[in-house]
């Protein structure tokens, strides 16, 4: 044993002196040096555990700064100034600050499009979880220019994003693995959600239900260190007002589950209208043939003149959900036009309704036009009006024993679980973010209810659907998880033997000789691939010599039963070979041969990623 672990300690003084050496090459910071000489004393899980803590505490310190900015930002636009003013404001600022989000993409960020968790999971799936280092930073800076200037958005996702490539990178940067690094990919992620909130319980739901769906692991640790890290930072550093919290609710009756009932279902529907109605604003600006400074002109006009309209859609629009638990739906009023009309039940239902509907196409038109931000508080905001609607149209309709409060509160836990398709997520966050742990049935109720009426009308979130079927993230089929992260290009052997068209049969006797494969490609003068020879083709002439210089290629070839293009993902070249019942397919590109793709090939490295992406140690 005692020789045993000085060969350990000699491999670990060697790997550490590899490091110290490249990293003095390049002037590495000297707090890089410490580390890489800390996980040369540390093993895999001790060096995980101090991983988690650093990743955990640079995402949430991150989350926290972008919270602050975007907050201040938030009062110097919202509450200095005179309300006739105000709306001079909300004309500039929200489509400013769209505008403002695209040249920066184009000027600084090289006309990056993909943006928010779907670039997350693919990344995982597609990336080996390497995110691009410029992401550390650049979803912080458009996302507190849209959102601050009171683009309809959220941050969490621009924040998850950025703790991801904070975690990402820092595995990098020491050289760790596929696993630790998803690991704390989802670890940086963890920790801005947990910092966004003060909720380390949500983050973490947040990682397993979205982030390390289909990706199986046992380290939980380095996750929960770092949800505690950036809760704990928000906790120290943010202020009460900058905080997604609020106290007032009143304790669960069971005699109010029919409320909770009727409103999870509502809160489904209202989820899929608002996936649908972003589905086609984006489309919208798809088939819009305008340049994106253009596209980022109109959606910023629209959406400033929404803000005019209903102010509460300005921005995350946070303070006008605290406002409707607190019971304070009047001051959503005074900031409106509708200040001068005096205030009465059916005036304040009409207006939660209207910000409810709107709320939808301010948040795509924000997003898709090319602002930067997310669904999560979007989702929330619509679920606090729903919630808020729905209550009080039932006091209006003069039912007793209605729960405001409460339903306003579980209202935002099940629009956010049907938009994103994360009922733990919504439901925990809630909890947390409310206190409200005693409202832990009434949030099931409708977080499950909105989830399953999601469900109904689509299987995969909407968000990540068109990903999933290209097979670029992972699902919940492992095995199809597997097969998407298979580079078709990877796989194509180009030592193949191939013949011209116009050859004799003598020759191809001759070539076939020389091989060792049982398929031959014919190719033309030009290198088109013409068709194929098995063979099984050719074996009742080959032992014919006097046929062999009468009896030519085009003669004897057939066309393949299919072709393989590099881009075919390795789920379609299965099924491509299991149709046709071969072992090997010719590979086309641009009508040229560019080899074979055979079946064992595929398996054999099936076999290689199952072994590398496993959790086995």
């Amino acid at each position: 044993m005692s020789q045993f672990n000085r060969i350990r300690k000699y491999h670990s003084f060697l790997r550490f002196k590899q490091d110290f050496e490249r990293y003095s090459v390049k002037k590495a910071r000297s707090y890089e040096i410490i580390i890489h000489w800390l996980r040369s004393k540390l093993n895999r899980t001790q060096f995980l555990i101090l991983s988690g803590i650093l990743v955990g505490g640079a995402a949430g310190l991150a989350g926290v700064a972008l919270k602050m900015l975007v907050h201040y930002i938030h009062y110097v636009i919202t509450y200095k100034v005179h309300f006739s003013t105000q709306v001079v404001f909300y004309l500039v600022f929200p489509f400013l600050g769209i505008v403002l989000t695209t040249l920066m993409v184009i000027w600084f960020f090289r006309g990056q499009s993909r943006k928010g968790i779907p670039a997350i999971l693919y990344e995982i799936a597609q990336n080996s979880s390497l995110v691009a280092p410029v992401k550390m930073y650049s979803q912080i800076l458009q996302s507190a220019i849209t959102v601050g200037l009171g683009g309809s958005a959220g941050l969490e996702s621009p924040i998850a994003v950025t703790g991801a490539a904070i975690g990402s990178n820092y595995a990098r940067t020491y050289h760790l693995g596929y696993k630790e690094r998803t690991l704390l990919l989802a670890a940086g992620a963890t920790a801005g959600i947990a910092s966004a909130f003060n909720a380390p319980i949500a983050g973490m739901m947040f990682a397993f239900e979205i982030l390390l769906t289909g990706v199986v692991f046992s380290d939980f640790i380095p996750l929960i260190l770092a949800a505690v890290c950036g809760s704990l930072l928000s906790k120290v550093i943010l202020q009460e007002e900058a905080l997604f919290h609020f106290e007032s609710r009143l304790p669960f009756n069971y005699h109010n589950v029919p409320y909770y009932l009727v409103l999870g279902i509502l809160c489904g529907f209202y989820a899929r209208y608002f996936v649908v109605i972003s589905q086609k604003v984006e489309h919208f600006f798809h088939r819009l043939q305008w340049t994106n400074l253009q596209k980022a002109m109109l959606g910023g006009a629209v959406v400033s003149l929404l803000c005019v309209i209903m102010p509460p859609l300005f921005g995350e629009g946070y303070q006008s959900v605290k406002d409707l638990v607190n019971g304070n739906a009047d001051n959503i009023i005074q900031h409106s036009f509708l200040r001068y009309i005096p205030v009465q039940n059916w005036i304040v239902l009409l207006f939660a309704g209207c910000v409810c509907l709107l709320k939808s196409f301010a948040t795509s038109f924000t997003l898709h036009a090319g602002g930067n931000g997310g669904n999560f508080a979007p989702s929330l905001f619509a679920g606090g009006f729903l919630g808020y609607f729905f209550s009080m149209l039932c006091v209006q309709l003069g039912l007793s024993g209605v729960p405001v409060m409460n339903l306003v509160i579980v209202g935002m836990a099940g629009v956010m679980s049907g938009v994103l398709y994360a009922p733990l997520t919504a439901i925990f966050l809630i909890a947390e973010s409310s206190s409200g742990y005693d409202l832990f049935i009434p949030l099931m109720i409708v977080s499950t209810t909105s989830f399953l009426v999601g469900k109904w009308f689509s299987p995969i979130s909407p968000d990540l659907k068109d990903l999933a079927e290209a097979g670029k993230i992972f699902t919940r089929e492992h095995d199809r998880n597997i097969l998407s992260i298979l580079k078709i290009e990877e796989l194509i052997e180009k030592d193949v033997q191939q013949i011209n068209i116009n050859s004799s049969l003598r020759e191809l006797v001759e070539l076939v000789k020389a091989g060792k494969r049982n398929m031959l490609a014919v190719v033309n003068d030009d290198q088109l691939l013409e068709g194929i020879i098995t063979l099984e083709d050719i074996r009742p002439i080959i032992f014919n010599p006097s046929r062999y210089d009468t009896v030519f290629v085009k003669e004897l070839m057939k066309a393949p039963p299919a072709v393989v293009h590099p881009e075919d993902s390795a789920a379609e070249v299965i099924r491509k070979l299991d149709e046709a019942n071969v072992w090997n397919l010719p590979v086309v590109e641009n009508d040229r041969l560019a080899g074979f793709v055979s079946k064992s090939g595929i398996l054999n490295r099936y076999r290689q990623l199952l072994q590398e992406y496993s959790d086995a140690e």
